[in-house]
């Protein structure tokens, strides 16, 4: 089925727009006229027509209002239904005497409310599919394109545009994040809500952004799968083209139970699902935060060899990262003699250097000492990528060390580099800087070496 229209509108109805702040007709209706009105630099305005329906009102945020969907004169492509469940059902024949491209029903009340809903859903996906126009929902948040200027949701705000693709099972979850991506500046090509999945669930998004050139990683939150065999074959399909990450709920038997309240599904044992998943490919995390770590790595860096060398201007964060590499099962290559030689004839080098792997070089590293150390170790064709820890010292130069990792990264495109600025608020501006270049950071050592480990299992 195709998705463009749901996807990638030109024209928006809103069924159930609201001249009530309060009310969710209101705030999808408003995110749709003004979804990134303060995020301007960081996602495209939406371009195409927007039409509210609400037979009570003549206009709403100064755009005309409709008594009902039949009434606009114009091909619609998305529908966005927020009217109470008893009324879904007759809006759901005038989508379909419309011809509308596509709908999404937000509102709740159905097959997680029981049996009446259920039947209700039943009715509402058979009116659906016989005219062959794609449903997302309902009970669902609804969708975000933020490089398209979409904002077809209740969510509080719009993210930043990015590379990350989000399919969650989980309204509220999604919510979050893009409250906290907001505050991090972490792209996002899209952020889906599944909701119940009558029609369209987790695997026919991500066959659709497999095949989106604005994605570079999925990532999705599942609570459960509908069809198991069609997952992992669209997941099989998807890892050839880009990662697929998957954090998975449900894992304990306290999780089982509130996975069934909140979808009204059963969620299958957590070991035949970790079984399913190494088989198609899938990586699997086990937080929300390692979840958009592993894709940021991902969407920004290719692939890594596993060789690999810290360079860091702080002993203990260097100890920390080596063991948190080892953990992850990251080969940390020894410095061969004649690369401690090249280091040691640089007058900008401090004699205390460590001549090891991790390579300390000292906490009054100036930039100038960066370069060489950075330099000197991509050069060498047995190190494949490298992890940089900045510790923030007086002399510290963050932004500075920055632009001297993205010149490296343009040198050597092949060689990833993945960056652990620690703390934030002195080098806040210096991390923005990198990952507006592509390179990413992470404020913890074990977090830079789990992103590491990523890449290096897609080689």
């Amino acid at each position: 089925m195709k998705l463009d229209k749901l996807l990638n509108p030109r024209s928006v109805a809103v069924i159930g727009a609201s001249r009530e702040p309060e009310k969710v007709g209101y705030g999808v209706l408003k995110n749709l006229v003004k979804g990134c009105y303060f995020l301007a630099p960081f996602c495209a305005p939406f371009k195409g027509k927007i039409y509210p329906v609400n037979p009570f009102a003549v206009n709403i945020l100064g755009l005309k209002c409709y008594k009902s969907i039949l009434e606009i004169d114009d091909e619609i492509d998305l529908a966005i239904i927020v009217v109470p469940a008893n009324v879904v059902l007759q809006v759901v024949k005038e989508c379909v005497k419309k011809k509308v491209g596509a709908v999404i029903i937000i509102s709740a009340g159905f097959s997680e409310a029981g049996e009446k809903g259920k039947r209700l859903e039943a009715e509402v996906l058979k009116v659906l599919k016989k005219a062959g126009i794609p449903l997302l929902g309902p009970n669902c948040l609804g969708v975000i394109r933020p490089t398209k200027g979409l904002n077809a949701s209740f969510a509080p705000t719009m993210p930043p545009a990015g590379k990350v693709a989000f399919i969650t099972q989980s309204g509220a979850l999604a919510d979050s994040v893009i409250d906290w991506a907001v505050q991090e500046r972490y792209g996002f090509s899209a952020i889906v809500s599944v909701g119940n999945a009558a029609m369209l669930d987790v695997s026919d998004f991500i066959e659709y952004f497999a095949n989106d050139e604005e994605t570079k990683a999925i990532t999705v939150y599942l609570e459960n799968v509908k069809d198991g065999r069609r997952f992992i074959e669209c997941c099989k399909e998807a890892v050839k083209k880009k990662p697929v990450i998957v954090l998975k709920a449900g894992r304990s038997k306290a999780g089982e139970k509130a996975a069934l309240s909140h979808t009204g599904r059963m969620v299958s044992s957590y070991d035949i699902y970790m079984t399913a998943f190494k088989q198609a490919g899938i990586e699997v995390v086990d937080s929300v935060e390692e979840l958009f770590d592993v894709a940021k790595a991902n969407a920004m860096l290719s692939k890594c060899e596993n060789a690999i060398a810290i360079v860091t201007n702080g002993g203990g964060a260097g100890v920390l990262c080596a063991d948190y590499c080892e953990e992850f099962g990251i080969n940390l290559v020894e410095l061969k003699k004649s690369t401690i030689k090249k280091l040691e004839k640089s007058k900008v080098m401090h004699p205390a250097f460590s001549k090891r792997n991790p390579l300390d070089i000292i906490g009054d590293a100036l930039p100038e000492r960066y370069e060489v150390a950075i330099n000197t170790l991509l050069e060498e064709d047995y190190i494949k990528g490298l992890i940089v820890i900045q510790t923030l010292q007086t002399m510290t130069r963050s932004e500075d060390d920055a632009r001297i990792i993205i010149e490296a990264r343009k040198r050597f495109p092949k060689k990833p580099i993945v960056c652990c600025f620690m703390g934030t608020y002195f080098t806040k501006r210096a991390i923005h800087l990198l990952e507006a270049n592509n390179v990413p950071n992470y404020s913890d050592p074990r977090r830079a070496a789990r992103a590491m480990a990523s890449l290096i299992k897609k080689s």
